[in-house]
């Protein structure tokens, strides 16, 4: 079990070594249609009739989300200003979040209904599970009220693939049929967003590794009882 909590850990800095890889050579690739990750925004919520999201732009690196709760696409400043295949399937992907909400998808409405129970319980759960593995001699009821709050988080983590690839797969049929990129960077846009998504999938693995784990020792532990 240690061993595969630590593989996870290996493989999620790959990727993310990987990720940023790819959209800074992505980044280098100027759109052909010379639009900006705003722009590209902007054309994706209009062609599907939202009007109430707005774009702006944030601080960091890869910090581009869609926030549902003020209805707002938030693109890191250099998605929000390039014009590059990696740009625009940023754009694009978050803009795929805002259709989703106004589609009602259903993913991603069972999602933002755990978020305020995994906020509820995220302040405590890691004491829980300290204070578990450290009783376990004596009770195994901590331990257990501590993994049934962290088998939430594994359950939001694996609920959020199906959003995130979705979200992908709506950006770059829009883009293609809107002629936003050509074949060459459509694939450039793909490959990207594929990135992306597997630290979503490499994230949901370790969160159900370190489950497992904390599973064991309360079956260690029961026996033990």
């Amino acid at each position: 079990m240690y061993l595969l909590i630590i593989l996870t850990m290996l493989v999620s800095w790959g990727i993310q070594w990987r990720l940023k890889s790819k959209f800074r050579e992505y980044s280098q690739v100027g759109l052909q249609s010379g639009l900006s990750g705003a722009q590209v925004a902007e054309l994706m919520l209009a062609d599907h009739g939202i009007t109430d999201v707005r774009i702006i732009s944030t601080e960091g690196q890869l910090t581009d989300h869609y926030n549902p709760t003020d209805r707002t696409v938030n693109l890191s400043e250099s998605v929000y200003a390039e014009r590059s295949a990696a740009a625009a399937a940023v754009a694009a992907h978050e803009c795929g979040h805002a259709v989703q909400h106004a589609t009602a998808y259903s993913m991603l409405q069972f999602r933002s209904t755990m978020v305020p129970a995994l906020s509820a319980v995220s302040t405590w759960m890691p004491w829980l599970l300290l204070a578990g593995v450290l009783l376990i001699n004596r009770s195994v009821i901590p331990l257990g009220i501590g993994i049934a709050l962290f088998s939430l988080t594994t359950l939001f983590a694996f609920v959020t693939l199906p959003v995130e690839f979705d979200a992908s797969r709506r950006a770059l049929a829009w883009m293609d049929k809107r002629g936003i990129v050509t074949t060459q960077e459509h694939g450039m846009a793909k490959d990207a967003l594929w990135w992306a998504a597997m630290t979503y999938v490499v994230a949901a693995i370790s969160s159900l590794a370190t489950l497992l784990y904390y599973v064991s020792i309360f079956m260690s532990g029961s026996r033990r009882n």
